[in-house]
């Protein structure tokens, strides 16, 4: 099996945001170029510019399934359905792991500062928050799936 787990944690430790960790994880398989993964992810960081919703490594995860499983005709019902279908298992997946796929309720009982600004990368930041493992966890379950 391969190591994007370990990528995307690593990545998210050196400063990437989330989703950064988890798409840039997956350059060797979606053919993306590292600056224009980096780009793409950096607006889903804390659950979409910090607002705290869908996590940014599930939306990452979309957007790796999206490059490797999406469809690209829009009259291909059957192709949309299948990849709709694909995105709420892994969905399923990492909810099942963690509790859920929502960034505020990942992050239940971590004291974070109040607005849009992301906070200071310290060694608190990281030992506080679980976001290093569902980075890891989501790159995990990508690669399980992708395997299949």
């Amino acid at each position: 099996m391969k190591e994007h787990g370990m990528i995307a944690e690593r990545l998210f430790r050196e400063g990437y945001n989330c989703a950064q960790a988890v798409l840039l994880a997956f350059c060797d398989e979606t053919g993306l170029d590292e600056k224009t993964a980096a780009m793409l992810a950096s607006s889903f960081g804390g659950g979409l510019g910090r607002l705290r919703e869908v996590c940014g490594t599930v939306s990452a995860a979309a957007m790796v399934l999206g490059m490797l499983k999406g469809y690209a005709d829009p009259s291909d019902r059957e192709a949309k359905k299948a990849h709709y279908r694909l995105v709420r298992e892994f969905a399923e997946r990492f909810k099942e792991q963690n509790g859920s796929i929502i960034c505020r309720e990942l992050l239940k009982g971590v004291i974070v500062s109040e607005g849009g600004d992301p906070e200071v990368r310290t060694k608190d930041y990281y030992e506080k928050r679980p976001c290093p493992m569902l980075a890891r966890c989501a790159a995990q379950i990508l690669d399980e799936m992708l395997e299949q």
